[in-house]
């Protein structure tokens, strides 16, 4: 009789794939770390930058407020974009200004990159303005990414350790909270206040009045329309006959006593009719003229007039021959 083999179970005659060490336990297969780019590393990077930013970061009226200098070689800006970013992320629910940039010579030999990152608009809108202050003829150029950061390119900087102050005070000096506008110094007065104040004194007349003061032969002083818009504005249009005479240098013109007067201005009675763009420098330099009137110009001999629009010419005076330039004095 011929023996049978022992059927073999299905599991016995399956192939096993598992590894199993001597006590039974299984052997775990790892697989080599992938390759990390020279993107993951700089993407580290600037995490550590922002992390080591914030935890120095100090406070200012409930502000936080830090400064980053980095050593960067190339990409300057991309990368204090990718710390910008995870500063912003991880402060999102607080309110911070920072200042980061980078230091020493890039590739290119160019200048250095500064991005000011915020949580307000406003901090940023600041920050730009003591900048351009703090950092004046060195600024190449600045762009506004967005309502909450400012990149700009800077010459130079952290090449001395007034770089690394001017930034801390910029932050400080941006992040204190405003003045209640409320509460003003005592005496002093707005500027609606000091020009009303300055109006009262004044009179006021119309372009047509104004053409008839100038041709009036009754009126016993000189009477002169004088145009005291820059250089800018006048190129849209001028008054024909009219003195242009800048502000910055109206009173001397018309000081008796000044070396550079004109030459009709020999007297203390002349009558001035001034006219501006829109009646804001005219305002201003009535509200001058009467703090000083009892030195070369009386309220009554001063008369204000606007053009009322961006141009002075026949149209808005309404009136023949008006058109053409000025006589520059």
């Amino acid at each position: 009789m011929m023996s049978q083999s022992p059927r073999l179970s299905s599991s016995t005659s399956s192939v096993d794939h598992d590894v199993v060490r001597a006590d039974n336990a299984p052997l775990v297969l790892s697989l080599p770390p992938p390759l990390r780019t020279l993107n993951d590393v700089r993407l580290q990077v600037a995490y550590e930058v922002a992390v080591r930013a914030i935890t120095q970061a100090k406070s200012s009226d409930g502000v936080r407020i830090g400064v980053s200098l980095t050593l960067s070689k190339d990409e300057d800006e991309l990368f204090l974009y990718k710390v910008a970013d995870v500063i912003a992320h991880q402060l999102h629910f607080a309110s911070f200004l920072f200042a980061i940039a980078t230091t020493g010579s890039s590739l290119t030999n160019r200048p250095n990159p500064v991005v000011f990152v915020a949580s307000s608009h406003e901090y940023v809108q600041r920050a730009i303005l003591l900048t351009s202050a703090k950092f004046i003829g060195r600024i190449r150029s600045g762009t506004q990414l967005s309502h909450v950061r400012w990149a700009g390119f800077i010459d130079g900087i952290g090449t001395s350790t007034y770089d690394d102050d001017a930034l801390w005070d910029i932050v400080r000096k941006c992040a204190r909270a405003p003045m209640d506008p409320t509460l003003p110094p005592p005496g002093s007065r707005s500027i609606d206040q000091i020009l009303s104040e300055a109006r009262a004194q004044l009179q006021r007349i119309t372009p047509h009045q104004a053409w008839n003061e100038l041709r009036e032969p009754e009126v016993g002083a000189p009477t002169f329309l004088v145009d005291i818009r820059p250089a800018a504005q006048r190129e849209l249009g001028g008054i024909q006959g009219s003195l242009v005479i800048e502000r910055n240098v109206l009173e001397w013109r018309f000081d008796p006593r000044s070396s550079s007067k004109l030459a009709i201005a020999d007297r203390y009675d002349l009558r001035i009719i001034v006219f501006c763009q829109e009646g804001y420098t005219s305002r201003w330099v009535s509200a001058i003229c009467c703090d000083h009137s009892n030195d070369f110009l009386q309220p009554s001999c001063l008369l204000l007039t606007t053009t009322g629009s961006t141009e002075c010419n026949r149209y808005h005076w309404g009136l023949p021959g008006m058109e053409g330039r000025g006589t520059s004095c």
